[in-house]
């Protein structure tokens, strides 16, 4: 007989699984009506979600008295080449700004910019010197706890090495990993929207380290698209894949990684970029959450949290490191369901989903208390 998903329920457990409906249909069928209501009901609709922005993203900015004050934001809008890539990535690096600053609230002073041709005094170049004396200063205003995310947008090239194109000489994918490397904290989120940019994951690889790149390789050197799509998933409330009133980087990666590939398919163009994801420290990096990639990703937020929240992070990091544990599990679980008893793979299915969506909930009120 044909599983026929229920729709809402079924729609809120997928987030989780990454199952298609009718699969993850059969494999809830056992559990029955209470444990669907009980388990999924609570990972959709148990807890208040964060308040939601508007259908334009815009949302009432933080003010830089109450927004946390341990993320940073670079931004490096490289040499261009041709006055059409010139225009574009001032536009894509403006609107980067404005909603960074705008509907995820960093404060100016927590983002920093270089860019080609520099329009005011307070913005410097983007050359080789100008990086270096960035990321030296970082060292001494970051601290462990601090999150940085570096986005890079430009030109790149890949010939032995990797390279990221600035107005001068330019750095290598090495040079950057060093930079990196002696800052004070791990957590580091690279964003490389540049050609030829998939050669950058293997030097920067590192522990609690997320990498993004627009193409999978360095042959993958036309210009690449991957960044406008990206902003649009910073303005859209769809890319709130699991609606939990935050966009994560993997959120966001998965939503640009779909309207790039609906693009080339709409124009019936071969697709000449594939952006990847790396996040579990093997050098590897995927189109999706697979392969142990995307974990980390999914519990890193683009918002800067109000100190209140911040404050509660440790906690609510604890909780997300559950969740990551009690997903693999489920996985693990429906992968060996084939060689369990019956009764024995619904009774351990019902457990794992009782427990997840009791972390869940946590999360959830967690983030809530923290916002009021």
């Amino acid at each position: 007989m044909r599983c026929r998903p229920l729709r809402g329920l079924v729609n809120g457990a997928r987030l989780f699984l990454g199952l298609t409906p009718q699969a993850l249909c059969c494999q809830l069928r056992w559990l029955g009506a209470t444990i669907i209501v009980l388990g999924i009901l609570f990972l959709t609709t148990a807890a208040p979600v964060l308040s939601q922005p508007n259908q334009s993203g815009s949302a009432p900015s933080q003010t830089q008295n109450t927004a946390d004050p341990n993320r940073y934001v670079v931004i490096i809008s490289g040499a261009s080449g041709e006055p059409a890539y010139a225009k574009q990535f001032q536009q894509w690096t403006t609107s980067l700004q404005a909603a960074l600053s705008g509907r995820f609230g960093f404060p100016k002073n927590r983002v920093k910019l270089l860019v080609e041709k520099p329009s005011d005094p307070t913005t410097a170049p983007a050359t080789a010197d100008e990086v270096k004396k960035l990321f030296s200063s970082l060292r001494t205003e970051l601290n462990p706890d601090s999150v940085l995310f570096v986005f890079l947008i430009g030109h790149g090239s890949f010939d032995k090495e990797a390279k990221f194109n600035l107005v001068g000489p330019d750095l290598s994918a090495s040079e950057y990993n060093d930079m990196l490397a002696a800052l004070p904290t791990q957590r580091v989120v690279i964003f490389n929207m540049a050609s030829a940019s998939g050669e950058f994951i293997k030097p920067l690889t590192a522990k609690s380290r997320v990498i993004v790149t627009a193409t999978r390789s360095g042959q993958e050197n036309n210009a690449a698209r991957f960044m406008e799509y990206f902003l649009a998933a910073l303005k859209a409330n769809d890319a709130d894949a699991d609606q939990d009133g935050h966009i994560s980087v993997l959120e966001a990666f998965n939503y640009a990684n779909r309207l790039t590939a609906e693009f080339y398919t709409r124009a019936g163009r071969l697709a000449t970029e594939h952006a990847l994801l790396e996040d579990n420290g093997d050098g590897v990096g995927h189109t999706k959450m697979e392969g142990g990639d995307g974990l980390l990703a999914r519990t890193i937020y683009l918002d800067s949290l109000t100190v209140a929240q911040a404050s509660a992070n440790a906690t609510i990091a604890k909780l997300i490191r559950d969740r990551t544990r009690l997903e693999g599990e489920i996985a693990q679980l429906i992968g060996r369901k084939s060689g369990m008893p019956e009764a024995d793979y619904e009774k351990e299915l019902e457990r794992l989903f009782i427990e997840l969506a009791k972390v869940n909930r946590a999360i959830k009120q967690g983030s809530s208390a923290s916002e009021e």
